[in-house]
């Protein structure tokens, strides 16, 4: 497995614990010396690495007996629409993206809590504090924008982006659950995909892709993907 990059950072590995994506695994992890601080610069070189965030936390899973966990991105630049692509963005022409701050705002924390309630029930992030939610969601060192999707004045999505020296990295998007029809997660991959192109950045960082993991198979639908396998970026077409 390739090594973490060579930076002025430090790193641990954990005990092994079980695993958040496939509960009868038992995973190890390796983070980043929380008592030094990344920034942009070697935080792009981490992510080139296979690594990601959680609030301030940087990590990587570092399993001895599995894999399962693939980091990907899309080379935004091959990336070409396909027709069920093109009518999830028609459906959505009404909605304008607009840049925020990474800071808390209750018409934010609101639909996150609807999210949440709507698609974690049981589950670690359920009711959410709002001092929890910044805490997952943002990091002191990062360059981290709140990109709104508005249809009017009405709030239907935000998707939480880290602006990387190479491009950009998916953290995180909350959504009306009760927009099923408009495909609002879908349409922020596409969205920011269309951003990275115009800051004329190569990737979008999409996280970890998971091939038993049924709630990550969309990522399969942005294709050229790039998936980090034994210290090696490779392309599927």
């Amino acid at each position: 497995m390739t090594q973490p990059p060579r930076t002025s950072l430090g790193f641990f590995l954990t005990p092994p614990h079980k695993c958040g994506y496939l509960p009868e695994r038992n995973a190890v992890t390796i983070f980043v010396d929380p008592r030094r601080t990344p920034n942009v610069r070697s935080y792009t070189a981490l992510s080139q690495h296979g690594f990601r965030r959680s609030g301030d936390h940087v990590y990587r899973p570092q399993c001895p007996e599995c894999t399962a966990c693939v980091a990907v991105r899309v080379p935004v630049d091959e990336f070409a629409l396909k027709r069920a692509q093109r009518r999830t963005l028609a459906r959505n022409s009404d909605i304008t993206l607009i840049p925020k701050a990474p800071v808390f705002q209750r018409e934010h924390y609101a639909l996150y809590e609807r999210y949440i309630a709507a698609r974690h029930t049981g589950g670690s992030m359920e009711n959410p504090e709002p001092a929890s939610y910044l805490e997952f969601l943002t990091a002191t060192w990062a360059d981290t924008v709140f990109y709104e999707f508005r249809a009017g004045s009405r709030l239907l999505a935000v998707a939480v982006v880290d602006h990387l020296d190479d491009g950009l990295s998916a953290v995180y998007t909350f959504f009306d659950p009760a927009e099923t029809s408009r495909s609002l997660g879908r349409l922020a991959i596409l969205k920011q995909i269309e951003l990275a192109r115009a800051l004329q950045l190569r990737w979008l960082y999409l996280g970890y892709w998971i091939e038993d993991c049924q709630k990550m198979s969309y990522k399969k639908e942005y294709r050229p993907l790039e998936y980090l396998q034994g210290g090696e970026w490779r392309r599927e077409e």
